[in-house]
């Protein structure tokens, strides 16, 4: 069984110390509450929440699972009674408007929240977590009824959300999309058709969920272009907001998957249901980008997390797990053999997740600035901007932090060695839990080609070279000055090599349109282990600062630049070999004839 202790000196140090968060709460409207003693305090009892009440459920929640019979989820033992606990202390709404119930507080404080509980017990937290999406999508691209309507019992809690896009014969590709929404003489649609895949897509922790569907109207313009979206309730609701007849809406039953057991998957079946036009006919795909980004940023922090609770878990195994001796000589005399943490391989692997949980956490927690930006934006130039800024790092968040999770799971499971395969000690379940965040709200190689694609390509290079200017002027001022300059040389080196790379590759894509796509995925990872350099570099000079100053703990501030130089030799030179495939021959990969690929 896992064990889970909230981070929370790391999560002051990033917020505090190296992103100084209350500079940035001081630019935005909603900041004015987020006081130190606030931030702190909303961080103590989300950490106890989660350490004391959600991370004893997460084994319940893998062996239990869900139970679907007749159209009706039952949830795990215990995640009804936490759910309880999450509305009586007012956790949903924390940062949305008080004009509907919620604190009002920057959202980039609820990221702290879902940090602490996602890693406590994920499955638990995606019932809350679907939610957020639905509420900024109302916020955004709903009428002011549909707001007054849904929202109070949203960020009350009371009512839940949910995301309905995949259909069964089209997963990413939503332009095949087959549901149909036939408007009525009241002003409502009548949806028909069946989604797959809706996590939390019925359960029975509140009274009511609030699907956030994608259909098409008839004769709408084929493809991509002729979706809207529409707001679908489990439970019709009346103009007074009291709940009235069930719709029809049903869950047809639910998947059974690899991990996150405790959380419902369903295929959600609607015939004839009654829902309300969201946004604009037309434009849902557009509108429930605002959901799929509130979502990806959502996933991104589950690769946070399973790098976290693994090292976590892996750590105390490894220092008092003995197994032969130490090449460098006997470190535990007493015992049959030495500590296995002074094994090297041992040590790699967990300062591997190690620096992909630390290093991972001060990219999302940076990129949530945005997010407030977005929010609370006085004009509509600058909520593009910033939903701008945050669409080009979201892919690069979404898939790198993920696959690295994974990897971190995979490697804590082989600290423990055959232990590790074994369920008691809950590694493999952090491994199982973790494997679906490289899939679900695109997959790596989506995010890759939306990465390269949308956000680089399209977007005619103006939000990468911001990015790779903020780079470079971190990495000449520190060179100069810094303390630690030889990270500032190496993060100019990549970022130099990295233009190199990306021109080259835009140069043949202008012959040949699959160089774009063969190259995608090693072009994110390579812009994932850069960016992930950058975010160690400012914390190696926080450190290092910090203990020329003598100030603080210098134990903590050691740790944090030791890290910094395991990332920078061991890890950062990964992007090397990804430059180099991202350069090879686009043959390589398109050459082979469809014939040759077959088993003989």
């Amino acid at each position: 069984m896992t064990t889970f202790k909230a981070p929370v000196r790391d999560i002051d140090f990033v917020l505090n110390e190296v992103l100084d968060y209350q500079a940035h709460y001081k630019t935005i409207a909603a900041g004015a509450e987020a006081t130190p003693d606030m931030v702190e305090a909303i961080t103590a009892e989300a950490a106890k929440f989660a350490e004391e009440v959600l991370s004893p459920l997460n084994k319940v929640g893998d062996e239990e699972g869900c139970t679907w019979n007749d159209s009706e989820v039952t949830t795990p033992t215990g995640f009804k009674e936490a759910y309880q606990m999450w509305i009586d202390g007012g956790w949903q709404g924390l940062s949305h408007p008080t004009e509907y119930g919620g604190q009002g507080l920057p959202m980039s404080l609820g990221l702290i929240k879902s940090e602490l509980i996602g890693t406590a017990n994920w499955s638990w937290g995606m019932y809350p977590g679907l939610s957020l999406g639905a509420m900024n999508t109302l916020i955004v691209h709903g009428t002011e009824e549909q707001k007054a309507q849904y929202m109070p019992k949203l960020c009350e809690g009371t009512w839940t959300g949910t995301m309905c896009l995949t259909e069964a014969h089209c997963g990413s590709d939503l332009g095949q999309m087959k549901s149909k929404a036939e408007l009525q003489e009241d002003g409502s649609y009548k949806l028909t058709g069946s989604k797959i895949f809706i996590s939390a897509g019925e359960h029975d922790l509140t009274e009511n969920i609030i699907h956030i569907v994608l259909a098409r109207t008839p004769g709408a313009p084929e493809g991509t272009k002729g979706i809207s979206l529409f707001i679908v309730p489990k439970v019709n609701v009346n103009a007074d907001g009291s709940l009235g007849e069930r719709n029809s809406v049903k869950c047809g039953s639910i998947e059974h998957k690899m991990g996150i057991h405790g959380n419902s998957t369903c295929v959600i079946n609607f015939d004839d249901a009654t829902g309300y036009l969201l946004g604009k006919e037309n434009e849902g795909l557009n509108a429930m980008f605002t959901f799929m980004n509130t979502a990806r940023i959502g996933t991104a922090i589950q690769g946070l997390a399973a790098s976290e609770l693994a090292y976590q878990n892996a750590l105390p195994y490894a220092m008092d797990r003995y197994s032969m001796r130490s090449l460098s000589g006997t470190k535990n005399p007493d015992k049959p053999g030495d500590a296995i943490i002074h094994h090297p391989d041992v040590r790699r692997m967990l300062l591997t997740a190690k620096a992909f949980a630390e290093g991972g956490r001060a990219m999302i927690y940076d990129a949530a600035k945005y997010s407030d930006h977005m929010v609370q934006a006085e004009t509509q130039a600058e909520r593009d901007a910033a939903e701008n800024e945050l669409g080009f790092l979201t892919p690069i968040l979404k898939a790198f932090l993920t696959e690295t999770g994974l990897e971190s799971a995979s490697n804590a499971m082989q600290v423990f060695g055959g232990h590790g395969y074994i369920k008691e000690h809950g590694m493999e379940q952090i491994y199982r839990d973790a494997r679906i965040a490289t899939l679900y709200e695109g997959t790596t190689g989506i995010q890759a080609m939306d990465l390269i694609g949308r956000k680089v390509v399209l977007d005619g290079f103006k939000l990468y070279g911001g990015f790779c200017k903020k780079l470079y002027k971190f990495g000449f001022k520190n060179l100069l000055g810094g303390k630690r300059r030889g990270y500032s040389a190496k993060l100019i080196g990549y970022t130099l090599a990295w233009n190199w790379h990306t021109v080259k590759m835009v140069a043949r894509a202008s012959k040949n349109r699959d160089a774009v796509g063969a190259a995608s995925y090693d072009f994110l990872m390579y812009s994932g282990y850069l960016s992930m350099a950058y975010y160690w570099a400012r914390m190696a000079e926080v450190a290092a600062t910090k203990l020329a100053s003598g100030e603080g703990d210098a134990a903590f501030y050691q740790a944090k630049l030791e890290t910094a130089e395991f990332y920078f030799s061991r890890l950062l030179p990964r992007a090397k070999a990804h430059g180099g495939s991202m350069g090879s021959s686009t043959e390589s990969v398109m050459g082979m004839d469809l014939e040759r690929f077959t088993v003989r």
